[in-house]
């Protein structure tokens, strides 16, 4: 491979001639462990673990406290500080985060505090570094395990390869760049849980007929599940119990409980099929695009959404899920899917289910459920209405995930040196 105009080669690849690659000790003042004293679930100050550490950031969700003085002088973190998380699953074990100041915290024992020497080495920089996958290839090459458990000792850390711009203000400038992405990561993310918190009140709002879209009046009826079926077992069955001796490469798609989410439908990689011969030997039950599949399995058992098109020609199902197909003229089957995605909905089947080894529902107890509805036009306002806000949310998420991919194609090209910035 030729090298590129300007670059030399070095143990990770070409970098720019002005660039050295440096072992990460060379470039700190210390590297140290945290506290390995008892923590509670309150006190006086947070004490930050390995699954505080997410994505380069801190979470601040699920914290633990300290109230020791001694264990808060010795490890209270200051801004800059990168946290290293030592010990942990092997996929896991190396994740690195910033702490910026955000709240007073120390951090535990199973996380290292690298402290950056601030004329060699940028601490943003480093973090976003050790987010990359040159870091998790050395985190594999580098960590030991013992009882399922990675560990990565402080020796080991030192060891990690950096690329080094030439100053520490070109470090920043790349640093800066990165994060203003992560702001505009940070901003979707909340726009998105602001979105979806709005969706919430309005199902809430609309299932429970405390709010009417405008035209609308005349009650709602209330009915169960198979009285929506006209307690017509046809229209409110059971998928098909295909073992495995009979799965496939290709043939007859089996839509799995794993592909039905709350209110969508996941499509996975692993993909499963049976042949015709099997289809017509087990007597199996086609699934056709615009069922309504309810997955009677947790978690959460009654989860549900409408089969889309998903250019599969032929199409079955495993048996914890039930198809449902109410009358046009009774339901629509979209209303139902935002209706089976409530709070109410999901917990009405939860205490429904039983199981010694997987929680799920009976087709019988699914069907005894009651729910209010009302007429079949007003059904179809409200489903419009919702997935409008869907397809607002689905958007947004599109932006949020083309985002990130934009943030690692920075990364590549930022960390490398490919682009420059200064």
């Amino acid at each position: 491979m030729d090298l590129i105009a300007g670059c030399k080669e070095t143990d990770i690849g070409p970098l720019p001639r002005d660039w050295d690659l440096v072992h990460l000790g060379a470039l700190i003042q210390y590297a140290e462990y945290g506290s390995s004293a008892a923590s509670k679930p309150k006190g006086v100050m947070p004490v930050l673990r390995m699954g505080n550490l997410q994505e380069g950031k801190i979470d601040w969700e699920d914290l633990v406290y300290t109230s020791n003085p001694a264990e808060i002088r010795r490890y209270s973190l200051a801004p800059g500080d990168v946290l290293f998380n030592r010990t942990n699953t092997a996929e896991l074990v190396g994740k690195t985060s910033i702490y910026e100041g955000e709240r007073p915290a120390i951090f535990a024992g199973y996380l290292i505090r690298i402290v950056p020497r601030p004329d060699r080495l940028d601490a943003r920089y480093l973090n976003y570094i050790m987010n990359t996958e040159l870091a998790r290839r050395h985190s594999a090459k580098v960590l030991s395990v013992a009882v399922s458990q990675a560990n990565i000792n402080a020796q080991k850390l030192r060891t990690y390869p950096i690329p080094l711009p030439p100053t520490v203000g070109e470090q920043r400038a790349i640093a800066a760049a990165l994060s203003d992405v992560d702001n505009l990561l940070a901003a979707l993310d909340r726009l998105i849980a602001k979105k979806r918190d709005l969706k919430q009140a309005a199902m809430q709002q609309l299932f429970t007929g405390k709010v009417r879209l405008p035209g609308f009046r005349g009650v709602w009826s209330s009915t169960t599940i198979f009285g929506l079926a006209s307690r017509d077992k046809a229209l409110f069955d059971d998928g098909d119990w295909i073992e495995a001796e009979y799965l496939e490469e290709s043939g007859i798609r089996l839509v799995q409980t794993g592909n039905i989410g709350v209110g969508t439908f996941e499509e996975k990689r692993a993909r499963k099929y049976i042949s015709a011969r099997s289809f017509a030997d087990l007597r199996c039950k086609d699934v056709v695009v615009g069922d309504l599949l309810i997955c009677r399995l947790a978690e959460p058992a009654g989860r549900a959404c409408v089969m889309p098109d998903i250019g599969e020609p032929r199409m079955i199902t495993s048996v914890d899920v039930t198809i449902f197909r109410p009358p046009i003229d009774v339901a629509d089957r979209r209303f139902l899917q935002q209706l089976f995605s409530t709070t109410g909905w999901l917990r009405s089947v939860a205490d429904r289910c039983g199981g010694s080894t997987r929680s799920r529902i009976s087709r019988g107890e699914l069907g005894k459920i009651e729910v209010r509805i009302p007429a079949v036009y007003e059904q179809v306002a409200i489903a419009d209405a919702l997935s409008d806000m869907d397809a607002e949310l689905a958007a947004l998420e599109q932006r949020r995930d083309k985002t990130r991919l934009l943030k690692q194609a920075m990364m590549q090209e930022l960390l490398t040196g490919r682009t420059r910035l200064v």
